[in-house]
């Protein structure tokens, strides 16, 4: 570990560029092309992809991610593969390299999606344990980092929404056999290359409801404009439709509060990110789920 965390810096392109160089690359910043920024900062880098966590909080999950894609390549699930065997702390930030992957040769569907989490749902628990889906695990963390950016009343609710959900969330009894999953399991999280669709994003692999990995599109119907034709192609592939479970609403709520929390680590100086948190806020305060949300 070369620094200790740095929760003073705030995470931007620049700052992770000055990681970049910071972990012996220095030439790299320059030419390094952002690819995201979110909770972490990727980066192409010749013919490899740098990924940057936010804080050093986020080793662990790093290397578990490192190790989860290992997995997957011994049971020969298409994924993104690991160019370093582990990760690394460089000036207080995360560090995991990766394998480049082929340009895209078309857009990920839906049933891209569904074929993949077919074969993770079919695999047997890894020997390396894998944590259970904290979905609102994230929810303090990230309105910490919101801090004074959002009105306290509603990160308040979005507490008081977390507690509450939480406890249902622990007493959901699944209609599939629970086990290894994505935990974030989305069309963006898929690239199709010329040997066929692959799973990138391994972060939130755990071994939890199958369940998760299914809400998220229905989700995505409600909130986020995937199309009826869309959802039926993925529930098609998948074999079952999440929303004939009766849990469905209970997980799909779990989803929602944090995916609100989510957004507001971004609002410190991003009106942007502000607007977005605000209208998902309301939404869920008058409980109203014909608002559209805007992907972030």
């Amino acid at each position: 570990m070369r620094n200790p965390r740095r929760e003073d810096v705030a995470f931007t392109e620049q700052r992770a560029r000055a990681v970049l160089a910071a972990a012996g690359q220095p030439h790299a910043p320059a030419a390094a092309e952002l690819l995201a920024l979110g909770e972490n900062a990727v980066f192409a880098v010749g013919d490899m992809v740098v990924k940057i966590g936010r804080e050093a909080d986020l080793l662990a999950r790093a290397e578990r991610e490192v190790h989860t894609a290992r997995w997957l390549a011994e049971h020969r699930v298409p994924a993104v593969r690991p160019a370093r065997p582990h990760a690394e702390v460089v000036d207080g930030h995360p560090l995991t390299y990766w394998h480049r992957l082929p340009e895209a040769v078309r857009p990920p569907d839906s049933a891209d999606l569904a074929a993949l989490l077919r074969a993770v749902h079919a695999l047997p628990p890894p020997e390396l344990p894998l944590p259970r889906r904290e979905l609102l695990g994230g929810v303090e963390r990230w309105l910490r980092l919101a801090g004074d950016a959002i009105d306290p009343a509603d990160a308040a609710f979005l507490r008081h929404l977390r507690d509450e959900l939480a406890a249902r969330v622990a007493e959901l009894r699944p209609h599939l056999t629970p086990g290894p999953i994505h935990g974030d399991a989305l069309p963006r999280n898929v690239l199709v290359g010329p040997d066929g669709p692959v799973l990138v994003d391994l972060e939130t692999f755990s071994s939890d409801l199958r369940e998760h990995d299914l809400v998220v599109m229905a989700l995505h119907r409600d909130r986020y404009g995937l199309t009826p034709a869309q959802y039926a192609r993925f529930t098609e592939r998948y074999g079952w439709d999440v929303r004939e479970w009766d849990g469905c609403a209970v997980l799909r709520g779990a989803r929602e509060t944090a995916s609100c929390a989510w957004v507001a680590q971004h609002a410190p100086g991003n009106p942007a990110a502000l607007a977005e948190f605000r209208r998902r806020v309301a939404s869920l305060r008058e409980s109203d789920e014909t608002v559209r949300w805007h992907p972030f």
